[in-house]
This record gives structure tokens, sequence and C-alpha cells, in this order.
């Protein structure tokens, strides 16, 4: 199994991980100390995440792709339970005005994370066993039976992405929605679906979205805020001013490890959302840089991996993991240099958070399954 592995991918991720420990070690010991009278609460709170973490990827990574295809319906349903359980006091918990969390024995989980994954599943499972059945109509050549792929295609994803929609509205949790929402879309678009299926589903995310901020005004502000932070700057626009303050002062090689000030309350979530400004004061552009570098290399590696399969569920699979984990990374890395608004997208491998770090090395998990079997 050993000569499997793909190496490439692995040391990446590990690189990232261990980068990603490194700097959660340095920036939360301030918030630590204040909240718990420690400087280590948060990085051990992490460290204990890594664990089911670990088991969880390396139990994606031997599990046949099949099984992983078969039971796929089923992980779907399972998290829709949990989502809804989130509601239920007794399991639910809120914060901020958000339902987004369950409590299981202790832990607190976040079920609209693991959807990413359980997602990402079903639809490639779901699409790929649509394949033979389309090659044999003959659907989607020369724009023939049109109406058949919008009844059999084209409905049913949509029904599949208003299901997961109005729970994370509900919740709400519109970020985690817009992630999910543009990697389905990015895995049925792979699928080779007619030109007019996506330009009538992403017509269809602007009106829904226009919906949102008109029944949310907060939304707009942040939006606005977003394109002139100069309007609220001890408000809404305090964290990207902070977060501005906290690159621009690293310069080209920072202040060096553990010596910024901006985490010692200036920056508002520098655990979570903020994490990347903090980065860039520590190590400064260089050392930004070399951070984007590896998560561009990531994608190259699992888009690379998708294109060497020859089973189309593993390649829609590995298309919706790569697509997912780098698009979270370079949203969250843009809103904090102010060319994205702010939304609460975490860092992967870097964001405080057990939830997140579980189904971002699930994914990876199912990708070193997948380039696994392309070398058999």
């Amino acid at each position: 199994m050993k000569k499997h592995i793909n190496y490439p991918l692995l040391i990446t991720v590990i690189s990232l991980l261990l980068l990603g420990f490194l700097f959660l070690s340095t920036l939360s010991a301030p918030a630590s100390l204040k909240v718990f009278g420690t400087t280590n609460f948060y990085l051990f709170h992490q460290l204990k995440s890594i664990i089911p973490a670990l088991i969880l990827a390396i139990f994606a990574f031997l599990i046949p792709l099949s099984t992983l295809k078969k039971i796929a319906p089923w992980l779907l349903l399972v998290n829709l339970f949990a989502l809804l359980l989130v509601f239920v006091p007794f399991f639910g918990s809120g914060f901020w005005g958000a339902n987004r969390w369950i409590i299981v024995a202790g832990f607190v989980i976040q079920p609209s994370e693991f959807l990413k994954i359980t997602a990402i599943l079903y639809l490639s499972a779901w699409i790929s066993s649509k394949i033979p059945e389309v090659d044999k109509k003959n659907w989607f050549s020369l724009a023939k039976n049109q109406w058949h792929s919008f009844i059999f295609i084209l409905l049913p994803f949509i029904v599949f992405l208003s299901v997961i929609s109005i729970i994370l509205i509900k919740q709400p949790d519109i970020t985690t929605l817009g992630i999910i929402g543009l990697t389905l879309l990015a895995i049925y678009f792979a699928f080779r679906t007619p030109l007019w299926h996506v330009i009538l589903i992403i017509a269809s995310a602007i009106g829904g979205l226009a919906i949102l901020i008109k029944l949310e005004p907060y939304r707009l502000s942040r939006l606005l805020v977003f394109m002139h932070p100069e309007t609220d700057p001890q408000g809404i626009g305090w964290q990207i001013k902070q977060s501005l303050i906290a690159i621009g002062s690293g310069g080209f090689f920072g202040k060096g490890l553990g010596m910024s000030s901006q985490k010692f309350g200036f920056l508002p979530q520098a655990m979570t959302d903020s994490v990347f400004a903090i980065i860039g004061e520590e190590i400064g552009i260089i050392g930004c840089t070399v951070l984007i570098l590896l998560f561009v290399l990531f994608l190259w590696l699992g888009f690379k991996i998708a294109k060497n399969s020859t089973d189309k569920f593993a390649q829609l699979t590995a298309v919706g993991i790569t697509f997912f984990i780098t698009l979270q990374a370079f949203i969250n890395i843009a809103s904090s240099i102010g060319i994205f608004p702010l939304g609460g997208i975490p860092l992967p491998f870097f964001s405080y958070g057990g939830s997140h770090l579980m189904t971002e090395l699930i994914g990876v998990g199912i990708l070193l399954n997948i380039s696994k079997t392309n070398k058999k």
C-alpha cells in the first residue's frame, strides 16, 4: 500500500497542518489566558480534535470507493438528521443568535461542516449513476431531448439544493451554504451538463441572495461596508480595518513568529476568520506567498487526481473535495486583504474549530483513496 500513497499530496497537507498548529499555538495564547487563565487551552482543545479527525481520515483512505458510493445516501440522511437536531433544545446549541451546533457526549459539533463532504459524495454518486442512461439516450449532444435533461437531471438537482438551502438558511449559516452551493455547482458543471442549466442555477442563486439580503438588512450592511469600509470604521468596518493594519505592519518578512500585536484584542476573530491577517503580520508577505502556493499546489494535485481517475464517481468526488477546500482558503485570504466581504469562512487546516478540521481531513483521506485506486 505504501507505493500507492500520493506522497506529494500527503506532504502538502502535513505541512499545512503543522503550520496551522504552530500559528494557533501563538495567536491563541492571549485569548486563552484571558478566558481560561492558561495560554494553551485552545491549542490543546484543537489537538484533541486531531485524534478523531485522523481516525476518520484513515477510515476514508481505506474504505473501498464502491462501498463509499453505496453508503453516500445514508451518510447524507444521517447528516440531515443532525442538521435538524440543532433546533432541538436538548441537543442544539446556539451562539450569537445562530443555531448551528449540537452537543454529543460533551463534544460540540457543527453538522453543516460535515455536509460539505456528505453532499459531495451523494451528488457524485447520484450523477455518476446517471451516466450510462445519459449516454444511451444522448441527452447532452446537439441539444437533443433537453426536456428530459431538465426533468431527470436539473430539476432533482434543484430540489436537492433547495432542501439544503432551507435548512442552512433557518440556522442561519449562509456562508456555509455558499461554499456548499458553489461546490455542488462545480460538480454539476464537471458532469458536462448543458450551459443553460448552469446559467439558470446561477440566476436563481442571485435572486435568492437578493431575497436573503432583503430579509436581513445586516447582510446589506456588510456588503456596503466591504465596498466602503471608511463609512463605519468603529463598527462593521473595524475587523477589515484591523486586518489590513496587521498585514501591512508585517511588511515583507514579518515581525517574527509570536510577535503579532493585533492578536491582543485588536483584531476580532483572530483564531478563526482573521487568522491569515495574523500570519501576514508575523511572517510577512513572503511567508503569506509560500502559504498561498501550498494551497495552489493542493489545488493542482487534487485536480490531477480527478483527471487521472477513470471512475466517474471518484472523479467528481475529487473535484468537489479539492474545490471546497481551496475555495474556503482563497475566500478567507481574500476577505482578510479586503477584496471579498467578511463571512466567517475558516482557513483550512489553520482556523480554530474541530468540525471543519475533521471535514477537511476526511476529504484528504478520500482524495488519497482515489489516488491510490488510480495507481492500481
